[in-house]
């Protein structure tokens, strides 16, 4: 929330440490110059891979070892921006077995979908507690400028000046693009972790469910 306001962490190059978030679930985000790292390891159990703050907190054999067996996710870009407020697209079930659902529902808490014939939106409390939000057109709509407009239609359903965050595969540029249009500053990158423990007793993934 402080990065959202402009106020980040010093460029020193360290690492903080803090425990996992609600049901075990891991994340190294990486800020300009420092990294944190939300796991049940600390700083002496990754000392020997001398993870820092200037991306080595987000080094494959870093994520392999927080992960130790489970799943690791992708590296996304972390955004944020201001709700609007005064949205009035409805929640909908006609998304509810669309991967990027079950994915909200397999990381997140209190989800909510909205949408229409043109795709969905969803809000939902994710990493650390914070307002999280994704959207997905039909495919026949994608690289048009409807996702612009379900962007903004999504921050009205957030209340207004209220902070909502986005995360975007810095591959896919114009869905990158697209948030940066609406007013989304990118503050960070991150990436989710359900270690094997975890994994075993929950069945969570990190990664996408596409099937």
């Amino acid at each position: 929330m402080r990065a959202a306001e402009g106020r980040f962490h010093p460029v020193d190059g360290a690492v903080t440490y803090v425990p996992p978030f609600g049901r075990g679930l891991e994340a190294v985000v990486a800020f300009t110059g420092h990294s944190v790292i939300a796991s049940r390891l600390g700083a002496s159990d990754l000392a020997d891979l001398q993870p820092d703050g200037f991306g080595g907190a987000l080094a494959p054999e870093v994520l392999l070892r927080l992960a130790d067996g489970g799943t690791v996710g992708v590296n996304d870009v972390t955004l944020c921006a201001r709700g609007t407020g005064g949205g009035k697209l409805p929640e909908t079930t006609m998304w509810d077995d669309h991967y990027r659902v079950r994915h909200a529902r397999q990381l997140r808490t209190d989800v909510s979908v909205h949408g229409d014939e043109r795709g969905l939106i969803t809000l939902a409390s994710g990493t650390a507690g914070r307002l999280e939000m994704s959207i997905e057109l039909i495919d026949s709509l994608q690289g048009t400028a409807t996702g612009r407009g379900l962007i903004a239609e999504a921050l009205a359903l957030v209340p207004e000046d209220q902070w909502v965050f986005a995360a975007v595969s810095p591959g896919n540029a114009r869905s990158l693009r697209a948030f940066l249009s609406q007013g989304f500053t990118p503050i960070a990158s991150e990436v989710n972790i359900v270690p094997r423990a975890v994994a075993e007793t929950t069945g969570i993934q990190a990664e996408t469910p596409r099937d």
